[in-house]
């Protein structure tokens, strides 16, 4: 991470250190975690390819899809390592909604250039039950070439959730947790540091929009 504001490697979105799968679990699929992250991942991209729309005027409704998608509250604990235990319920709050206006900012931003328009589902893991990898690639008028972008996803009581995002062979939520953590360290475990980089980063992000 640069001194001036937080890399981000993606979307957001997540949450816990990946482990092998188990051989039982190897190749095996779950058609319910693929459905959901077709449906709702699909919900993500339409909401982005409204072009009469600005970046604000989108906004509610890009929230609405990640809140439908991913399980930000548990991600926005992840991310923030050994300092979630420590942090005072007033930073807490002041980092997520921090954290949430920079992740939001950054992904609108870097899927409305990327263009994609299809999510299609390749295929699944199940890790463990509940646990599963979704392999999906994305495609579409502004692209290039198909993007590649798995999603783990948990079951949490009948209710399907993404906690991290890979993309391009990078755990997004992973890699953010190593570099927030590294920011907090170098500032001597101060979380404000972090907190206003983050705002500043969103609000870059808003200017360029």
């Amino acid at each position: 991470m640069s001194s001036n504001h937080p890399t981000f490697l993606g979307g957001w979105m997540l949450v816990l250190a990946l482990t092998a799968s188990s051989p039982a679990a190897a190749g095996l699929g779950d058609p319910a975690a693929e459905r959901f992250v077709l449906v709702n991942a699909q919900r993500v991209m339409t909401v982005l390819a409204e072009d009469a729309k600005t970046p604000a005027a989108r906004k509610p409704a890009f929230r609405a899809a990640i809140d439908q998608l991913a399980d930000v509250p548990r991600i926005t604990g992840f991310v923030l390592g050994k300092y979630g235990r420590t942090v005072t319920p007033d930073q807490r709050a002041r980092f997520a909604a921090a954290y949430r206006d920079y992740v939001e900012g950054v992904y609108q931003k870097r899927l409305t250039e990327f263009g994609g328009r299809t999510v299609k589902v390749t295929g699944s893991t199940v890790r463990k039950p509940g646990d599963v990898i979704v392999d999906t690639v994305i495609s579409g008028p502004k692209a290039d070439d198909p993007v590649e972008v798995s999603w783990r996803v948990l079951d949490g009581g009948g209710a399907w959730k993404v906690v991290d995002v890979q993309f391009k062979g990078v755990w997004l939520a992973i890699t953010q947790q190593q570099d927030f953590v590294s920011t907090i360290d170098n500032a001597g475990g101060d979380v404000d540091v972090l907190i206003a980089q983050l705002r500043k980063g969103a609000a870059r992000t808003a200017a360029r929009q």
